[in-house]
């Protein structure tokens, strides 16, 4: 579908070779904002470019912004710098906790560092405990580490009361878990044990400075024009049961991709230290069934559902060449080791971003604009168009036209690459 951009919103830095790199999906520049660097979420997306987004909306006339997977609260927390008022959805129960936290800006600095005071005295005062951690944790830490960050969990533990200096508390030490292991615990969603990284800090050092920055944080924010409070409520996309009717005038976000990243893999370090899971086998009944179903760890109970799923009336828009895709993934995964279910996952995707696209139509007004930042994928090589299957689903969800603005080429560099298919990367422009 051609059609004119809706606008034109780059935001750019020259790469290694002088060409422009555009910088609209990567989380890395807010390690530098204040309140979103508290913690950093391997799937989050750039705060400069929403809030130049948002605040080109206002000029527009829209004023109420949702964001359906939220992750750590970038979208919810820029409409609060834009006052404006916004509403993040996030499935995952770990994450939207850290979103959750991340909103407590608001409180009582002083109230904050008084607890985390006490946290860390107590911590320090704490005579170490015979504990019982799962493998992974044992190799993350060697024992004097582990057993400093033990102290400060029993610590905290012993002050929690679900309060909102609680809660900052919790997210500081969630928040200086990799930081202080020497293994390789990089931002994406595998620890690495027999990786081992230059340097690591030591605990009580890294909760003072992780402390330190919230509080220095929240006194600026704080300091900062006020606005509408925002919202992160933990729910479901596909659904967006927490939000009313016509709400929102104004979308952003950035939906899973199909590209068999497991979203609920990404926190299996900071949940099974705070004992929200026992190990990789808890993560399904735990975080998955809650998430749009793009990775192949979801849908293996779906296997001989997969057709079925693909004939869903919700599907029709797309069904041809979903079943065509489907097949093909089917035929060739039996020519892989893995033999990886990615045509049902693939199936699963697609419905889900159809009923998530249902859902949006129901609590956004007429004149919504939506952006969706998206990236297409070619699971065995087999290339799937998921920007223009989603704007397809979109306008037979009563959206009225989408457009695609490219941002990036991916897969561009052939080494250790499981296929050569060309991919992008971009903003997928829904208009309402």
């Amino acid at each position: 579908m051609k059609q004119q951009l809706l606008f034109d919103l780059t935001e750019r830095e020259p790469d290694s070779v002088g060409q422009a790199r555009d910088v609209t999906s990567t989380f890395q520049d807010n390690l530098a904002l204040p309140i979103h660097r508290w913690f950093r979420y391997s799937a989050g997306f750039s705060a400069l470019w929403v809030r130049d987004l948002i605040e080109k909306q206002k000029s527009e006339g829209r004023h109420r912004v949702l964001d359906p997977f939220a992750g750590s609260g970038t979208v919810v927390l820029e409409g609060e710098g834009c006052q404006v008022e916004s509403i993040g959805i996030e499935s995952h129960p770990f994450v939207s906790r850290i979103a959750k936290a991340k909103l407590q800006w608001r409180q009582s600095a002083n109230e904050f560092h008084a607890l985390a005071r006490l946290v860390l005295d107590k911590a320090l005062k704490n005579t170490p405990k015979a504990y019982n951690y799962p493998p992974l944790i044992e190799k993350c830490y060697p024992p004097a580490t582990l057993d400093a960050l033990d102290s400060l969990r029993r610590a905290w533990k012993d002050n929690s009361d679900r309060s909102p200096a609680s809660e900052l508390v919790w997210l500081v030490l969630v928040a200086i878990l990799r930081e202080c292991s020497p293994v390789g615990t990089a931002q994406w969603q595998y620890v690495l044990p027999k990786k081992t990284k230059a340097k690591n800090l030591h605990p009580h050092g890294a909760f003072r400075a992780k402390t330190s920055l919230f509080n220095g944080d929240m006194v600026w924010r704080q300091g900062q024009p006020p606005g509408p409070s925002g919202v992160i409520e933990c729910d479901d996309a596909r659904t967006c049961s927490s939000v009313p009717d016509d709400w929102a005038d104004l979308v952003i976000s950035s939906p899973p991709y199909a590209n068999n990243y497991d979203y609920a893999d990404a926190t299996r370090l900071e949940m099974t230290f705070m004992g929200d899971v026992d190990g990789w086998g808890c993560l399904q009944d735990t975080v998955r069934k809650h998430l749009v179903r793009s990775c192949t760890q979801h849908v293996s109970p779906l296997v001989k559902m997969t057709f079925e799923i693909v004939s869903s009336p919700i599907l029709a828009p797309i069904a041809k060449e979903l079943t065509e895709t489907c097949k093909k993934l089917e035929r060739e995964r039996e020519s892989h080791g893995g033999k990886k279910n990615y045509h049902t996952m693939i199936a699963a995707y697609f419905k889900d971003m159809a009923e998530v696209w249902m859902a949006l139509r129901r609590v956004t007004t007429r004149g919504t604009v939506v952006c969706f930042v998206v990236g297409d994928s070619a699971p065995y090589g087999v290339y799937v168009p998921v920007d223009r299957w989603l704007g397809e689903l979109a306008v037979a969800a009563g959206f009225k036209s989408f457009t695609f603005e490219k941002t990036r080429d991916r897969n561009v560099k052939w080494k250790n690459r499981k296929h050569r298919v060309p991919l992008h990367e971009g903003r997928l422009w829904v208009k309402g």
